[in-house]
């Protein structure tokens, strides 16, 4: 992850407790002035389409901020979920919605790979307005229990015996669980072959059940697999350990230098939204995340709270599509 979040990571100490980092709350920075948030936008509903299916990180957040969003507000908020295409159908709605606030959207930064897999109609990056971050997860490198390893270092060693015979899963091209595989590959000299799933579900079913060898995973879904004895958890993608996995270290600890992959989740607007939209909704959004309850739920899943000016958002957006662009590149990722 780059500077923005790092940088309040420190100041909040996220990294070193995923539930201490989401009780600092991510108010680095003023909170942005806003009218009084008991006035929503109208009467009519708020559309929050999310790319993403139910029970992905994105559908939980949404369905656990919507209902007390609409209590800050008095104005309904539903969520629309319009999975496929790794996000792009959900995405592309959004882009095409009237800039007047009514319809916004929690996505993921693995949506920046988009146009590298899929023939899109919008600009991932400049087709939206920013409005802010709102949380971040790690991942677990996950590998079934028939594999013999018990840390990355033999993990490492067993998969360069194999002569690239190991095959490792993804719930497809461009999400976090086929980048961050890619990174660490890039990284190590590890030969694996990549199987893209049409979703979460049957690639974790296919993990669990040992067609695939190994997988990242996120961390609070990894956690669930490894109590039921059907994974084994070698590290977390942080550069610290998760505070869901204390023993663990994470790769970084053992030995893969400075390696840091998080997923991000933040809110947009259709392109054009006003400003005074933007703060309200900044400044709601933060409120919403000052919770406790919120933020408990969130640590349980593995998520922790970061929140960002809408200026921090874009800058955030712009760096990581390069970053995950130049880590397609130079890993000769290629499209289905």
């Amino acid at each position: 992850m780059n500077d923005i979040i790092n940088s309040r990571r420190r100041r909040l100490a996220l990294g070193g407790s995923a539930l201490a980092g989401a009780a600092g709350l991510g108010l680095g920075g003023a909170l942005l002035s806003a009218p009084a948030l008991a006035q929503g936008l109208s009467t009519r509903p708020v559309r929050m389409i999310l790319g993403q299916t139910a029970g992905t990180t994105p559908d939980l957040l949404a369905r656990a901020l919507a209902p007390r969003l609409q209590q800050k507000w008095n104005q309904p908020f539903l969520v629309e979920n319009r999975g496929g295409a790794g996000g792009a159908i959900g995405m592309d709605a959004v882009a095409k919605a009237a800039p007047d606030g009514h319809t916004i959207t929690i996505n993921v930064n693995s949506t920046l790979t988009l146009p590298h897999f899929f023939k899109i109609d919008f600009d991932v990056v400049k087709s939206f307005t920013p409005i802010g971050l709102i949380a971040s997860n790690i991942f677990a490198l996950a590998i079934h229990p028939s594999v013999p390893a018990n840390n990355y270092r033999e993990f490492n060693d067993w998969v360069k015996k194999q002569g690239g015979t190991v095959n490792y899963g993804s719930p497809g091209n461009g999400t976090h669980h086929h980048m961050i595989m890619e990174s660490l590959k890039l990284r190590s000299g590890m030969q694996m072959t990549h199987i893209p799933y049409k979703g979460s579900a049957p690639a974790f079913t296919d993990l669990m059940g040992g067609q695939i060898g190994a997988m990242f995973v996120p961390m609070g879904a990894a956690i669930g697999m490894a109590r039921a004895g059907k994974v084994r958890i070698l590290g977390g993608s942080g550069r610290e350990r998760s505070a869901l996995t204390p023993d663990i270290p994470s790769l970084h600890e053992q030995g893969v230098k400075d390696f840091h992959f998080d997923a991000w989740f933040a809110v947009w607007g259709p392109l054009g939204l006003p400003a005074d939209i933007v703060r309200r909704y900044n400044a709601v959004f933060r409120e919403v995340l000052a919770d406790p309850e919120v933020r408990e739920l969130l640590a349980k899943q593995g998520t922790s709270v970061v929140t960002s000016t809408p200026e921090e958002l874009d800058r955030l957006n712009r760096e990581e599509f390069e970053k995950l662009g130049k880590l397609i590149k130079d890993a000769g990722i290629k499209g289905d």
